[in-house]
């Protein structure tokens, strides 16, 4: 486990070069390039975090309690700001609430997102996961809108070795959802893994369609516990926060997977959407193979994202 944990975060350390050469370097060249902290000083790190897809919100925080805690200790050297500006960071993607209660319970969880984040491959690496952990899994390929997406998800679940319910293209994904609720009860499963559509661009569509899958999960399934989260394609930076956002507003979306993290220069979009949504990012993908699907870890993700050596820092190690 602990080898694997590591690879894992090496992965992520160079996943995360080109978001690292896009915010590191530029504020290296800053701690090096002032001789004092002043209003320029500042402004050049505002203008990097927000370059660096950290959101204006969460980067005005950073920079306000960066100046606060600077005057209170009365620090005078710029490269004397750099772990207190990595700290900053990390607070604000502290988050109230990041269990994995799914796990722990007889649960069904949703997958929601737009088509082209990565959500059907998500899901299959989901339950590959879940069930190296042991459970149970039905999956239910209720994104009928897609005629790829059922054909895809079960190669997924051929290749994680769960079972699969599945509807005709076209079909209604409530009915799809009402089968496999069918199916996971009489099979005794752990998790009910739900890949659904995501059509944004029709929100009143979608929230009929969510409405509908919630009306029969709480008629037929109402003692399995609920989760709902949102695919997010890291390399979209600010776009992502926008759909996050959109999906909060139809749908009570419990955590974020965010994917194809490796080779984005707007990997710090985990912090925005962390520290601006208060939703927490629950699983990232940083590659192709199904090992690639990791639990977020926020002070794993600082740490890879300046190459701190997570030797110091034992909240790296809380990958699963």
């Amino acid at each position: 486990m602990a080898e694997e944990k590591k690879g894992f975060f090496k992965r992520l350390v160079s996943g995360l070069t080109k978001t690292r050469d896009n915010i590191v370097a530029g504020f290296d060249s800053i701690f090096s390039g002032f001789s004092s902290i002043d209003d320029d000083f500042y402004e050049e790190l505002e203008e990097i975090l927000i370059m660096g897809d950290i959101g204006i919100n969460a980067t005005t925080s950073i920079i306000e309690n960066l100046k606060k805690e600077v005057s209170e200790r009365r620090i005078k050297e710029p490269m004397e700001c750099k772990q207190l500006l990595i700290n900053e960071i990390k607070d604000q993607m502290r988050v109230d609430s990041t269990e994995y209660e799914f796990e722990n319970r007889k649960s069904v969880v949703l997958v929601i997102g737009v088509n082209g984040v990565g959500k059907t491959t998500s899901v299959g690496k989901l339950a590959g996961k879940l069930k190296d952990q042991g459970k149970k899994v039905v999956l239910a390929a209720a994104d009928t809108f897609r005629a790829a997406a059922g054909e895809q998800l079960t190669e997924w679940a051929h290749r994680a070795g769960v079972e699969i319910i599945g509807g005709q293209a076209g079909a209604d994904p409530a009915s799809v959802i009402y089968d496999a609720v069918a199916a996971a009860k009489a099979r005794n499963a752990d998790v009910l893994l739900c890949d659904t559509a995501g059509r944004l661009h029709n929100k009143k569509n979608l929230m009929e369609e969510l409405r509908k899958i919630y009306k029969i999960l709480e008629r037929e399934y109402p003692d399995a516990y609920l989760e709902t989260l949102v695919v997010l394609d890291g390399t979209t930076g600010q776009n992502a926060l926008a759909q996050a956002r959109q999906f909060a507003e139809v749908a009570n979306v419990n955590g974020i997977i965010l994917t194809k993290l490796d080779g984005t220069a707007k990997g710090g979009i985990a912090v925005a959407i962390q520290s601006e949504l208060d939703i927490p990012v629950k699983y990232i993908g940083v590659g192709e193979s199904i090992d690639d699907l990791q639990k977020f870890d926020a002070d794993a993700f600082v740490n890879a994202l300046f190459d701190v050596d997570h030797k110091e820092t034992p909240d790296a190690q809380n990958y699963d």
